[in-house]
């Protein structure tokens, strides 16, 4: 994948496919209790009107308990919770699993310092769904997500 700007995304190298990370991120997300709110399946909805696009699904995620504070505090940072991750094959059939960093929704939404740890550990699961070795996250609390 090309550098980016500084955006506020991250972008997670998957060594599996579209489908098997996406598995494998509902997994951790089920295992640490948190709520699956959509997914999103674009290229399945673009091939359904005969367009064509690389395997590309979004997923929403969160805790209500984690979230509902930050938004309270931050009204609009409910434009960009629940949590996203979005898991997509480039051009050259690599996956990536890009997400916002809590740093940037942080800033965009100025957010107090003190509750952006309640969105602050989605990163960390996302890098446990693209390891091999993702099976178990010892230590990994995300109970305020």
């Amino acid at each position: 994948m090309a550098p980016t700007p500084d955006n506020g995304m991250q972008h997670l190298s998957s060594p599996y496919s579209v489908e098997e990370t996406l598995k494998r991120v509902e997994s951790l997300l089920q295992e640490k209790g948190l709520t699956i709110f959509c997914r999103v399946d674009h290229s399945g909805e673009a091939e359904k009107v005969g367009l064509k696009m690389h395997p590309t699904q979004l997923i929403l995620f969160g805790s209500p308990k984690g979230g509902t504070p930050v938004m309270v505090a931050s009204p609009t940072v409910a434009i960009d919770l629940p949590l996203k991750a979005l898991i997509w094959e480039d051009a050259a059939g690599k996956v990536w699993v890009s997400y916002n960093s809590p740093e940037y929704l942080e800033q965009r939404h100025n957010v107090p310092a003190d509750l952006i740890q309640n969105i602050s550990g989605a990163g960390r699961l996302l890098e446990l769904a693209v390891k091999s070795d993702s099976s178990s996250a010892p230590g990994l609390s995300l109970k305020n997500l």
